[in-house]
């Protein structure tokens, strides 16, 4: 599978792309439309596979430092270089804000408190 995505990545030389159709294989069910690739699937391979090895060592830049040979100022400076190149992920999802906000309508919680739990969104 990893080698699909290197020869995918070879082939639209890292230029943006959608995906019009997916099939499952263990139910041959086809669905069509406009998919774009999850924001980690877009990072080069080198990049991808350093994720992979930040993970497998569970954040450990030493181990990461000596996984790669490089020293831990690099670490950083690689991991904050692929940090830019990925979307922000939505940390209060909507479902979430919706219930502080039903929470601050019924009285059950102060205008201040609804504000720290948004985590100062206006």
């Amino acid at each position: 599978m990893a080698q699909d995505w290197s020869e995918l990545i070879k082939f639209t030389h890292n230029e943006d792309f959608v995906i019009e159709k997916i099939r499952l294989k263990q139910s041959d069910v086809t669905v069509e439309g406009e998919f774009e690739l999850p924001p980690l699937s877009k990072l080069s391979n080198e990049d991808q596979i350093f994720i992979i090895a930040f993970l497998k060592t569970h954040g450990n830049i030493r181990d990461m430092e000596e996984l790669f040979g490089i020293s831990y100022p690099s670490v950083k400076n690689r991991l904050n270089k692929i940090s830019k190149k990925m979307e922000f992920v939505e940390v209060n999802p909507p479902a979430e804000r919706n219930e502080i906000l039903d929470q601050l309508y019924k009285g059950e919680i102060s205008v201040e408190e609804a504000l720290e739990k948004l985590g100062g969104e206006r």
